[in-house]
This record gives C-alpha cells, structure tokens and sequence, in this order.
C-alpha cells in the first residue's frame, strides 16, 4: 500500500495543526515564564543550547528504537514527552534543579517529536508537490496561531502558569488522536540501497539552526522584554502576527512547485533581512517591535516552504528519511547552539539584545548560497 494518500498526510497535518496550538499557547511563552521566574537572559539562552546539546548526543540512539517500532510510534512518544515537558513547566518556581530536569526531558520531548515528525512527513508527501503541501501546512499552523497565543496569554493571566501549561500539556497529549489511523512508515535494519546523505541537507539544517537562534529565540526574550514583560501584550503580537502568515506560505509554496524556485529564494530571504533589521531596531520600541514580529510571520510563511521543500525531497531522494533527519536535525542543533551560545556571551558581555538578533543575518546569506544552487540546478 502506497504511503502518499491524501488522508494519511490529512492526518499528519491535523495533529500538527494541534500540536501547533500548543505550541504557540504555551510554547511559545516558555522563555517570558523563565524570565519571570528570575532566569537571566544569559542563563536563559543558556538553557536552550543545553536542550539542543542534548538532543545531539541522544540522538544516535533513535536509530536501534526505529528500527523496532517504525517511525509513527516515535512521533506519538515524542508528541507525548513534549507534553509532559509542558507540564512539568507548571512547577518551575526559578533557578534550580527542576530547570535541569525541564532541560533533559525537553531534550528528549523535542528529540523523538521533530526528528520522527520530519521524516514521517517526508516519506507520506509527494516531491511533485511538495511546496504546496509544505504552504498548506504552515498555513493551517499560521490560523491556529491566531487564537492560541491568546489563549495561552489569558490562561497565565486568570490562572497562572500552573494551570496554563497542565492545560497546554493536555491540548499537546491530544495531539496523538489523528495518528491513531495512520500508517506507520518501517525503518530498514542496514542502509537501503543507494542510501546516500547530501551535504546540502546538513547545510541547510546548520544554517536554519543558526537562523533560529538569532531570529527566534533572541527576539523572542527580547519582544517579551520590550513589552513590559505583559503575557497579554506578548500573546497579543503574537497573535496579530499570525494573521499576517497564512497567505504568504499557500502563495510561495505554490509557487515553488511552477518551477520558480530561485525567485521564491530572493523573495523570502530579502523579506527575511528586512524583517531581522526591523526587529534589532524594534527592541525597546514597543510598536516597532509587534509590528516586527508581525512581519515576521510573513517572512516564516514565505521561508518555509522555500526551505523545507528541499530538506524533504532530499530526505525521500536518500532512501531513508530517518537516519537522513538524524544527521540534519543533528545539524540543526549544532547550529542553533552556536547561535545560543553565542547570543548568550554577547548579552554577558553587556550589549543590547539588538546585536545577537543580527546573527540570523549571517545564517542568510548561508542559507541563499545554498538555495540559489539548489533551485538553479533543477530549473536547469
């Protein structure tokens, strides 16, 4: 039975589309509930190099389990380690050793969820169609990211982060219901035939790693800073923003799939510097700030599917989309820790936020390098 039906990738993009929310309730108020808890930016940044630190050295260890138990039962493990993360979060009262424990299951969460969510949608989509399917995706996840943020906002206002993130860890744990039905994708014992792993594949990830920690991670301690460290305001950009994603990724991944891959290259990228500069200027400014990250959505919008389309045809092009998610996602982490790390020394060394916002800039012109030749190549 062929894996590439329209109800199994239906299926993935519905758990998705739940997992998203609860991401973007409480995920993506993690760092703003460390802050509050009296965490450091430094220590903060800190914190989430070690979760990618960990998800590094563990990850050889996917590959035995894999082979046993096939890729869905990886991603229903990780969808609910996630959710156990969540709700651990619900007891962190600041600096100590309930941080430590949040960071090595986060590693684990995050490890079993994005490496198997990876490769599960590798393998279900079709490469003819593959930007569009990548921009219908993120489209969905850009419509949940409309209500969530203000849910997760008005849960830590009336309730505190207690009940915000038992509950976010119960919208997570929910996420398993559209996988029940779907088809579990096997995991070859030794290397398939014609197994191969393109160096494009770990470039992209190490570039996108990097990309995150500046444009991501940083901006968001430094939106939540900006303004007044308000979980109202915060979920409140946060939702404007979304609203401005959901057209960007059906229009630019659709065009992807015409053949017009290097122009949707120059077009997500530029807005992607445009919007970077817009957010180191924003720090400090309120309104200069939620309309960055408004922006931001946008340029998310438009970067994925242009990122991503590859990464996934590359993936089912290797003849295993696990063990090749295994070494990207690999990449990933590394170049997300370097941007961790760095920030975090930069931040130490007493400059403002603004500057390791500007790292993401040197990941683009990484990333576009990289892409121009790709797209170039199949536009030939």
């Amino acid at each position: 039975m062929s894996l590439q039906t329209p109800t199994a990738l239906s299926r993935v993009n519905l758990h998705y589309a739940i997992q998203a929310f609860a991401q973007a309730a409480g995920g993506v108020f993690l760092l703003a509930v460390l802050l509050k808890a009296g965490v450091s930016v430094p220590v903060a940044l800190l914190f989430q190099a070690g979760i990618v630190a960990g998800r590094f050295v563990l990850r050889p260890m996917v590959l035995p389990l894999a082979k046993r138990t096939g890729i869905k039962p990886l991603l229903i493990a990780g969808t609910l380690a996630t959710a156990a993360y969540y709700a651990l979060f619900a007891y962190l009262g600041g600096p100590g050793p309930i941080l430590i424990l949040l960071s090595a299951v986060s590693s684990i969460g995050y490890l079993l969820y994005w490496l198997s969510f990876h490769a599960y949608f590798a393998a279900l989509g079709d490469p003819a169609q593959r930007g569009g399917q990548v921009g219908l995706r993120e489209a969905m996840v850009a419509g949940v990211g409309v209500v969530a943020p203000l849910a997760g906002a008005w849960a830590l206002t009336a309730g505190g982060p207690k009940i915000a993130f038992l509950l976010v860890g119960l919208v997570q744990a929910l996420a398993i219901v559209p996988l029940i039905g779907a088809p579990n994708v096997p995991v070859a014992r030794t290397p398939p035939e014609g197994y191969r792993m393109p160096r494009l594949g770990l470039g992209l990830m190490f570039g996108d790693g990097l990309f995150a920690a500046g444009y991501h991670f940083v901006w968001l301690i430094a939106l939540f800073l900006t303004l007044g460290e308000s979980y109202a305001a915060f979920g409140g950009a946060a939702a404007v923003a979304a609203i401005a994603g959901a057209a960007g990724a059906l229009f630019l991944g659709r065009r992807i799939d015409t053949g017009r891959g290097r122009r949707a290259v120059v077009i997500a990228y530029a807005a992607a510097a445009v919007i970077i500069v817009l957010r180191a200027l924003g720090v400090g400014t309120p309104w200069l700030a939620v309309l960055a990250n408004a922006g931001g959505a946008l340029m998310v919008a438009l970067v994925t599917p242009v990122m991503m389309t590859p990464v996934y045809n590359l993936s089912k092009g290797s003849n295993c989309t696990l063990r090749f998610h295994i070494a990207t996602e690999g990449a990933w982490d590394a170049g997300c820790f370097v941007g961790c790390v760095g920030a975090a020394a930069l931040v130490a060394a007493g400059l403002p936020l603004s500057v390791p916002i500007l790292i993401a800039l040197a990941a683009i012109a990484l990333l576009v390098a990289q892409l121009l030749r790709y797209y170039g190549r199949l536009q030939a």
